[in-house]
């Protein structure tokens, strides 16, 4: 750790959020609590809270294909009337439910009520982040949306000019800011990767290739020969929805063999990776030389890339090919300019309450109570993890969230500092994080009813939370 002098190099009083999703709104929770700062300010895009939740009916208008690097313009919103507030399409499909079960799920402060489904609706978290939000609403700019994020060093001190248009009325305003929280989400960029053929492919043939960000229900698949690319949770819920009517086989295009219960439920057939596309055959062939032709629709499912079009101008780039943030420390604070911070970067993790666990460090590093490191020692523990992390540099391993959230609470209660309290995970949290894939399979193959994982044969015991 640094020297406490060396840590009291912050002057943070007006702040920027960028972001009303469920994460910047616990980073403004936790910012207030700080009773440190003179200002927050949070810029929201769409015309409500939620960020992925804010479910659109429409998807996206925009593909490219491929798509293959994060420096790409971002979506524009969805055509409107003059006057409505400007809609930007999110990811979220007509029948989506969490895949992490309720008590995870839920913020400390707020709980989901009981009688929900274990696996909550995407109308269930979005009406509760709505929730959350009413007591800061006060401090959100809706139809704001960033244009640009620039550094000023003043007298060796960060200020950022931040850039913004209300999408509303079209004008434009800049304000200076002594920190930035950068929570803009990652389902904006998609990741379409290249495969021999495939350009040419989808100028030939539009609109048979697209990406799961587009998929919203199986109807327009009914009849239809299709493949879905990959098997991650997207992949296999997208497979599960529309096998049940599109051409027999569906087919699931991966790179690692998926288990053989999830490939049961997807009910689709488990192919290679795509080799090439046909463009005269409107076909695939794929690693193992297998053929088939006619094919009337291809979903990517293979996830997005990491993108701040607003931050372009910060050098050097944050990121290049789109797989990682660089010059983070933790996957959080800039090593350079530690009053920019990334919040939710971390994969395959419980958003909600990490987004608290980071909010409580970094409120509380900005007021000047919890030291960082010296530059030299955050440059070394990113070189070690990108050692060890290698192209996976933000997939955390199994249980990496329960020991963070975990960690993050004992450290700053002990610390004894002032501000809002980060949660703690109990032992049988810790199990419902170990067992939630397999309970959400049964959820779904059991019809989507259940209110407790007891109703699906998972019961805790103080045994099982031991080990």
């Amino acid at each position: 750790m640094g020297s406490q002098e060396e840590s009291r190099r912050f002057d943070v009083n007006d702040i920027a959020i960028i972001g009303a999703g469920p994460c910047g709104l616990a980073a403004a929770k936790y910012l207030l609590a700080q009773n440190a700062f003179r200002k927050i300010d949070i810029f929201e895009q769409q015309a409500e809270v939620g960020g992925v939740w804010n479910y659109s009916p429409r998807p996206s208008e925009t593909i490219r294909v491929p798509q293959v690097s994060a420096d790409c313009p971002p979506d524009p919103p969805l055509p409107c009337r003059e006057g409505e507030a400007p809609v930007f399409p999110s990811p979220m499909y007509d029948a989506l439910h969490t895949n992490i079960p309720r008590d995870l799920m839920e913020f400390s402060d707020l709980r989901i009520p009981e009688d929900t489904l274990i696996f909550p609706s995407r109308e269930d978290i979005q009406n509760y982040v709505v929730e959350y939000a009413k007591d800061i609403r006060h401090l959100i700019r809706f139809s704001t949306q960033v244009k640009d994020v620039r550094l000023r060093v003043v007298d060796g001190v960060d200020r950022w000019d931040v850039d913004t248009t209300c999408l509303l009325t079209g004008k434009t305003t800049s304000a200076t800011y002594d920190a930035v929280v950068v929570v803009s989400g990652h389902y904006t960029a998609v990741y379409i990767p290249d495969a021999k053929g495939i350009g040419e492919f989808h100028a030939a043939h539009p609109g048979v290739i697209s990406h799961s960000k587009h998929y919203r229900n199986p109807e327009r698949f009914t009849g239809k020969k299709v493949v879905i690319v990959g098997n991650a949770a997207s992949g296999l819920d997208i497979a599960a929805q529309i096998s049940r009517v599109t051409q027999k086989p569906l087919l699931l295009s991966v790179q690692t063999p998926t288990s053989e219960a999830n490939l049961a439920y997807s009910g689709a057939e488990e192919v290679p990776v795509i080799e090439e596309f046909l463009v005269e055959e409107r076909g695939i062939r794929f690693q193992n030389g297998r053929v088939e032709k006619d094919i009337d629709a291809v979903i990517y499912a293979t996830g997005y890339l990491f993108a701040f079009p607003f931050l372009r101008s910060l050098k050097p780039p944050l990121v290049t090919d789109g797989r990682r943030v660089y010059g983070l420390y933790k996957h959080l604070f800039h090593i350079d300019h530690p009053t920019l911070v990334f919040t939710r970067l971390p994969i395959k993790v419980v958003p909600f309450p990490l987004a608290e666990s980071q909010a409580a460090v970094f409120s509380r590093t900005w007021a000047n109570l919890l030291p960082l490191p010296s530059v030299e020692e955050m440059r070394q523990w990113e070189a070690e993890e990108a050692e060890r992390q290698g192209t996976k540099f933000h997939v955390w391993p199994e249980g990496g969230d329960a020991n963070y959230i975990n960690s993050v609470h004992d450290w700053i209660v002990q610390s004894k500092t002032p501000g809002k309290v980060p949660p703690r995970w109990s032992p049988e949290l810790v199990w419902q994080r170990q067992i939630y894939a397999k309970a959400k399979l049964q959820f779904e193959l059991s019809g989507r009813k259940a209110r407790s994982l007891k109703e699906l044969g998972f019961e805790y015991s103080p045994e099982e939370g031991d080990n």
